[in-house]
């Protein structure tokens, strides 16, 4: 199958011009001149620009064994609608969680044939199966989640110090790579007890020092194994400078954030709306601008959206009890003019959006196919208005709690191609190894 999208502005690895992406057998052929062209090429609108289809490299699809929460089936068609083209499914909340090999066949099994994108999949770390840590990289997980404590299931229990080391000094053997949920238990048991509808003291229950404490362990950790970490959905901008000279030391670790942590402040978080709720918490104006300096500056690396939605009775919407409502945000299908929003806001430009978006992601994820309109490189493209705004209304995840609902964007995805073909929501994806397929 042949196709070839112009357009004035397109987002390349070199910069953004005027150019016509040739497509065929679903990869990239030929980048030429916007003029270079045969008759039935696809010209996209004066308002569009063309980009690389986005990499979400933090997901949470749930199935099997909590499909209610999300799925597959979901999942994936709310990334196509948002300009996702791949995404990588976390090893938990599933159940079983995959933290064998046996549970990875089990979710490639269950994810087989009804995928919207590709996907790729994360291993988990856990007490007791460093043993399986290589099986399953050679089984091609991109590399593997660990909590530092309680992530809320029991059937996916945290990592001790003890246990970090002993993971990373496996993975090392490899060059694997480990991802951490990065907060400290004994802080945040030191910390008051979250009960309520008060953001305010849901926010002093995981105080920024959680984050600080336990990526100083993991970055601790990582140099003495000579390993590859990296910290997942950061929100405290006070771990910055820990994080900037641990870099500067030669200590492989990397970082992202997410868009929640990049549109929202603590300040304007109403009280008992737990669509809210995340862990860790959604932190004051001045830890959002940080961020995005962070960001900016290339300390901090990527943007993924922590997708992690659940039924709405496990939000407690009804009680607005920031005690009891699980902690998530459902944002994948916005997670693009969510960013670009505040970008634009900040004068940041497209093409360095979705570097962070697109680029970034594939690059931690060891996927070279994806990221990038490149010859060689798979046919995701992406037809985007950056112009344009929206009310955020129906999305296409199973559950429709999210923050994001009634809120005003800028930035609208019109059409999205997966490996050349339309990603209409339809089952087009493949699972994908480390590496590629």
């Amino acid at each position: 199958m042949t196709l070839v999208v112009r357009a004035r502005r397109v987002v390349l690895p070199d910069g953004e011009r005027a150019a016509a992406v040739h497509t065929d057998g679903g990869v990239v052929t030929a980048v030429t001149g916007f003029d270079d062209v045969p008759a039935g090429a696809v010209t996209l609108a004066d308002d569009e620009v063309l980009l690389p289809g986005l990499v979400d490299s933090h997901v949470h699809v749930n199935e099997p064994g909590r499909t209610e929460w999300e799925g597959f089936a979901t999942a994936t068609r709310a990334a196509a609608a948002g300009g996702v083209t791949t995404i990588v499914d976390m090893p938990l909340n599933s159940v079983p969680a995959t933290t064998t090999v046996e549970a990875l066949r089990v979710k490639r099994e269950v994810a087989a044939g009804q995928v919207a994108v590709d996907v790729a999949f994360w291993g988990g770390a856990v007490p007791g199966n460093a043993g399986e840590l290589r099986a399953m990289h050679e089984a091609g997980v991109v590399g593997f989640k660990c909590f530092l404590l309680d992530s809320g299931v029991p059937e996916f229990p945290p990592l001790d110090d003890a246990g970090l080391r002993a993971a990373l000094a496996e993975l090392a053997t490899f060059d694997g790579l480990l991802v951490a949920h990065a907060e400290d238990e004994a802080v945040i048991d030191a910390a008051p007890e979250p009960a309520g509808a008060s953001y305010a003291a849901f926010l002093a229950s995981r105080p920024p020092a959680a984050e600080e404490t336990a990526i100083g362990r993991l970055v601790a950790a990582t140099r003495d194994a000579g390993a590859r970490s990296h910290v997942v959905h950061l929100a405290d901008g006070d771990a910055l400078p820990l994080l900037r000279g641990a870099r500067a030391d030669g200590v492989r670790i990397t970082v992202e954030t997410c868009p929640h942590y990049l549109t929202f402040a603590a300040e304007d978080v109403p009280d008992g709306d737990t669509a809210y709720k995340c862990c860790p918490p959604i932190r004051e104006s001045a830890h959002r601008e940080a961020l995005w300096g962070a960001l900016t500056a290339g300390d901090v690396d990527l943007v993924v959206s922590d997708h992690s939605p659940c039924t709405p009775e496990l939000k407690r919407l009804d009680v607005g009890d920031f005690g009891l409502a699980w902690g998530g945000i459902a944002g994948l299908q916005v997670a693009l003019p969510a960013v670009w929003t505040g970008a634009r806001a900040r004068g940041v430009p497209l093409a360095q959006v979705v570097g962070w978006m697109s680029a970034a992601p594939a690059r931690l994820a060891g996927l070279p196919g994806k990221g990038a309109i490149a010859v060689g490189r798979d046919a995701d493209l992406v037809a985007f208005a950056p112009d344009e705004p929206f009310t955020v209304g129906r999305l296409e995840h199973r559950n429709p709690v999210t923050p994001y609902a009634g809120r005003e964007l800028t930035g609208v995805v019109r059409r999205t191609w997966l490996r050349g073909r339309e990603a209409d929501g339809s089952p087009l994806g493949r699972l994908l190894d480390r590496g590629g397929w």
